[in-house]
């Protein structure tokens, strides 16, 4: 299916983005020291929440620092290679003095959403972000936890995995829970409409699916993993599921009248416990608990 093979190598938009952008040096083959910068580090990194999914790189700058050359003239450039050779996954935009903007397009978003929560076909985790790094482990000498915070993002986990059983029970989604403590969709989930816009697009799912992509992001490209306050970052994602418990509906009206909707945010729910788990067992060795 077309959002396995897009994701079959990057698990985050962060990897797939970084990947079109190290390609951009490809722009300036004729200078050897130019190219030379493509082993670096691609310098990217993801923008405020603003109601849409939005990455900034810096490295037109970077490289008119080290080539003497305009920066505006570099990043037009790439933005224009971008544009052409990026299958129009994204839209591309240059600001002074030379920003590039990336922004995702709804359908490349709901790509990246169906790989994480749909179960692959053949059974094997693709979610590696998943797997044990860590321990489980009651030792927290290591660790400074706030007993409270860590019950919300338990609550939060809890509630989802409670809502999606219900989802389940009311035949709204078909789950899979074989060989692994987390609840994928058997089958893709309706996120698109018709003109290929996201269902998902009330603000407090647009801040849930943002917390997403920044948790994936941090959990899967290890370059930034290091200064991550992991516990923090837990609870903005918590904190981002109860604004959205509170404000989106999944029953009553809503199943009724539009179940492909409630079908969707069950969708965004299945990716929340995913990375909660993922967070609460290998970054802070506690139990992802299923009831509380």
């Amino acid at each position: 299916m077309y959002y396995q093979l897009l994701f079959s190598k990057s698990k985050a938009i962060k990897q797939l983005i970084s990947g079109y952008l190290a390609s951009c040096f490809s722009v300036f083959t004729n200078d050897r020291g130019i190219t030379g910068i493509e082993s670096r580090k691609v310098p990217l990194y993801q923008g405020g929440y603003n109601q849409k999914i939005l990455y900034i790189s810096g490295m037109a700058m970077g490289i008119s620092k080290s080539q003497n050359l305009p920066v505006m003239e570099i990043a037009q450039a790439m933005a224009g290679h971008l544009s052409q050779n990026s299958d129009s996954l994204f839209s591309v935009k240059v600001i002074p003095p030379g920003w590039i903007y990336i922004e995702l397009i709804d359908s490349t978003l709901a790509a990246w959403l169906q790989n994480l929560i749909v179960f692959p076909e053949n059974g094997y985790l693709v979610n590696n972000f998943l797997d044990y790094q860590l321990p489980v482990t009651n030792d927290q000498s290591q660790i400074s936890l706030h007993s409270l915070t860590i019950f919300k993002i338990q609550y939060a986990h809890s509630r989802c995995c409670s809502l999606l059983r219900l989802g389940q029970k009311d035949g709204l989604i078909e789950l899979d829970k074989t060989g692994t403590k987390s609840y994928f969709s058997v089958k893709p989930i309706p996120l698109l409409n018709g003109d290929q816009k996201l269902l998902l697009n009330h603000a407090d799912e647009m801040l849930l699916m943002h917390q997403l992509v920044k948790l994936v992001d941090d959990l899967v490209c290890p370059d930034s993993s290091s200064s991550i306050n992991w516990e923090k970052a837990a609870e903005n994602l918590s904190q981002a599921f109860e604004k959205f418990w509170g404000s989106c509906r999944i029953w009553g009206e809503v199943k009724i009248k539009t179940p492909e909707l409630s079908q969707a945010r069950l969708g965004l729910l299945i990716a929340t416990q995913l990375i909660l788990r993922s967070v609460l067992e290998n970054k802070l060795r506690l139990v992802a608990l299923v009831e509380l």
